[in-house]
């Protein structure tokens, strides 16, 4: 997957109550809802779905993805931020 060229950048902060899995910049976010899979890039307008059981992945640049393996979750962007509350 290519990276806009928008210069904008992706900020994520995904968490479950217990633990803060990441927090920083990405250049995609992808996970699955009731509709099926999608993904997050700089620039995304407002969105706001509730997560489907399955594996959320978040790129940044060449390094390893980094898959968190949830059970349910929400995820909602505004303004180039991702905030994902997962496995509540």
């Amino acid at each position: 997957m290519k990276k806009p060229e928008t210069g904008e950048v992706l900020h994520v902060i995904a968490r479950s109550p217990f633990e803060l899995y990441y927090e920083g910049e990405a250049d995609a976010v992808s996970a699955v809802n009731r509709v099926g899979n999608f993904d997050i890039l700089p620039g995304h307008a407002d969105f706001f779905s509730m997560l489907e059981g399955g594996p959320v992945e978040i790129r940044h640049g060449d390094k390893e993805p980094l898959v968190i393996d949830t059970t349910n979750g929400i995820i909602t962007v505004r303004q180039n931020e991702a905030l994902l509350f997962l496995n509540m």
